[in-house]
């Protein structure tokens, strides 16, 4: 396979995968899914062909039972048919799942798993909706990182038509849907000598059709359906193996190897890790920086969940295991333990000299997990009485499940710049950011990453943008703690977030300033002044906002503090990075006309405006301000002003006592301010 570097979010990238192998895709959408399907129709619309040499026919209906059912048609109609969905949505499939799974169809799904509502709803991700189809018969398929999605989802479709059996393909919603990362991409005539040609003959023969009547979709009673259930064990005996040899395949064509599960450590681990998603990506730096010092520790992925293989597991288990984590981004409330930790235990039930085996929570609704959290987990097992039933990113002062978190590790790569970047719900900060990630991506040899944490508001809302480049591979799902650069393009953050709280000794703070250089200083907290002394921080300033009214585009500062950023970050050339950045405002606003590509010109090029703003080193000695909130209710004081200052998740469960039903009080808008 030719080498093809490109950026692309995991969404984009289940597409790309999807797209080919597809005939009938049938859509509904829902966060954070959507753009999946989105990428599809657009391509249909402009007439791209899948791998068949055919355009993808797209129906949109009007709900996800809706498009499950078209799903169902359609594959009786001998058509291979996907569909993307995520949370309430894939329920809402579920009645279709077991049908086509029932009469053997290989359909594939995929999902970008997320929270099912329970006490609230949760736009964020998990693994919640994709534990309630284990039942349906489909086969579940688990990637990490947006280069796995690529390298594996192809298995879902090859291995559906080979098998019978249908799959749901599924990554972790935002984490890996929304992150963006410069991975290596196939063509599809790669993957077109891979189809199971007599598989597929066969799927179109059994194609229902008014030529040749069958019935099918029957009512049995008592006395067959039970064997009749029962007649399928074959078909799923199968498919492990199945599973295992198209990741053989696709291995020859993409260099980089996987099985149905995974290990990733010291050949002489006596400490795992078993889980599935986005934190076996973390797990490899964490492993490496653990065995450097000298911790025989390791990790096993599970990439196809269901089957659960016991023969796959126990072929990458190391002799050596004597204790054993598995980690489960869910929560079963009245359980025993969650679904992977039971699978892992069944394992090695009656089995003799077995490990311990402990089981923990993580990551619920896209709670950040951090190595620090992964190497707490290592810790536990070391103890004589490891916790079992834990919980990792937490403060659990209730139950008291809570892990405590290691002290703080950096396990990013040598030479990667991180960079974080706050700003507001549709001011252009994010499209800035997506921007200066495919510039530096796709036009140097660096390795790309950015990660965008919303607010739920979206629109409106806080939005923190996380960024990396580096010469190696970046495997850090999780947000940027050790920042070289930190830029605020909303003056109003100032005294309302801890802004600085992750940048590095010698970093550099960029703020969006509408003061000048004398004047700004008496506008910083004595927080954030102590901050930029303590760490050495080089202070720039620009007043983005008159920029854009002198150019004529009020409001939109992201052109200006993207260019400011590539100024002082000198992560490539300035000359290079603001000749890109013009290429894109063809591409983008070329249609609008010349009098808007020219005023975006002019926006770049004054983004080179920048003012270093002196760092007193005297400001170390500053006392911190108190906030005074006034006369205020509790849950306002107690619950609210922490969300509202990006500090929820320091917040304990015992704040949520006697509001374990989610009830929250009435007219809390009134005490909040947005930037």
């Amino acid at each position: 396979m030719a080498k093809k570097m490109k950026s692309m979010d995991g969404n984009n990238a289940a597409a790309y995968v999807s797209y080919a192998f597809t005939e009938v895709a049938a859509i509904y959408p829902i966060t954070p899914s959507s753009t999946m399907a989105e990428y599809v129709d657009e391509w249909a619309s402009n007439g791209e062909k899948n791998m068949f040499g055919q355009v993808v026919k797209v129906v949109e209906m009007q709900s996800e039972a809706g498009a499950a059912g078209a799903v169902h048609g359609s594959l009786q109609g001998g058509a291979l048919t996907s569909t993307y969905t995520a949370s309430q949505g894939l329920l809402l499939m579920i009645p279709n799942m077991y049908k086509i799974a029932g009469e053997l169809l290989p359909g594939v799904f995929h999902v970008s798993a997320r929270t099912v509502a329970s006490h609230a709803l949760s736009i964020f991700g998990d693994h919640s909706d994709v534990m309630a189809c284990r039942q349906t018969g489909f086969a579940l398929l688990a990637t990490g990182s947006v280069q796995e999605i690529l390298d594996i989802a192809p298995v879902a479709h090859l291995a559906a038509i080979r098998s019978r059996v249908p799959f749901l393909h599924f990554f972790d919603g935002f984490r890996t849907s929304h992150e963006i990362q410069k991975v290596e991409a196939w063509e599809y005539s790669d993957m077109l000598p891979l189809i199971d040609v007599e598989g597929l003959k066969k799927f179109r023969q059994r194609a229902m059709s008014p030529d040749e009547p069958i019935t099918r979709g029957t009512a049995q009673n008592p006395d067959i359906f039970f064997q009749a259930r029962e007649s399928c064990n074959p078909y799923y005996e199968k498919v492990a193996d199945i599973v295992e040899e198209e990741m053989m395949k696709l291995s020859k064509i993409t260099g980089r190897v996987y099985h149905p599960f995974t290990y990733y450590g010291a050949e002489d681990a006596e400490y795992i890790i078993v889980a599935m998603g986005s934190v076996t990506d973390l797990l490899k730096p964490t492993i490496d920086y653990l065995v450097s010092k000298g911790k025989k520790v390791g990790a096993i992925t599970v990439h196809l969940y269901r089957p659960f293989s016991e023969k796959y597991f126990f072929n990458v288990l190391p002799k050596t295991v004597k204790r054993i984590a598995v980690l489960d981004r869910t929560k079963e409330p009245g359980s025993l333990g969650e679904p992977l930790y039971l699978d892992v235990r069944n394992l090695f039930y009656g089995k003799k000299d077995a490990p311990l085996i402990i089981g923990g929570r993580y990551g619920l609704s896209s709670k950040d997990t951090k190595p620090e959290d992964l190497i707490a987990v290592y810790d536990n097992l070391a103890r004589n009485e490891p916790k079992d039933h834990f919980t990792l990113s937490i403060i659990d002062d209730v139950t008291f499940t809570s892990l405590v978190p290691s002290e703080p590790v950096d396990v990013t790569p040598e030479g990667t710049f991180e960079a974080v970047f706050y700003g507001l719900g549709s001011d252009g900060t994010v499209g800035a950011n997506k921007n200066s990630i495919k510039i530096i991506g796709d036009t140097t040899d660096l390795y790309a990453q950015a990660y965008f944490a919303y607010d739920s508001k979206k629109s409106g809302g806080v939005t923190i943008s996380h960024l990396r480049f580096g010469k190696k591979p970046i495997h850090l799902p999780c947000y940027v703690s050790h920042a070289d650069f930190v830029a605020c393009h909303v003056p109003a953050y100032l005294d309302k977030y801890d802004l600085l709280r992750p940048i590095k000794k010698n970093g550099v703070f960029l703020l969006n300033s509408i003061w000048d250089k004398d004047e700004v200083v008496n506008h910083l907290p004595n927080s954030l002044k102590k901050k930029m002394a303590e760490q050495n921080v080089k202070f720039y300033i620009i007043n983005a906002t008159a920029i854009a009214e002198e150019v004529g585009l009020p409001g939109r500062t992201n052109s200006i503090m993207q260019s400011a950023f590539f100024k002082v970050s000198n992560v490539i050339p300035y000359e290079k990075a603001v000749a890109e950045m013009k290429k894109a405002v063809e591409k983008t606003y070329g249609k609008k006309g010349e009098d808007v590509v020219k005023k975006n010109f002019k926006a770049i090029d004054r983004g080179g405006d920048v003012i270093e703003v002196p760092v007193d080193p005297s400001w170390k000695n500053l006392p911190e301000e108190k906030k005074e909130w006034g006369d205020i209710p509790e849950f306002v004081e107690k619950v609210m002003i922490p969300i509202n200052s990006l500090k929820g998740d320091d917040l304990p469960v015992s704040a949520f006592l006697n509001r374990e039903d989610g009830t929250f009080p009435a007219g809390t808008t009134q005490y909040e301010k947005r930037g």
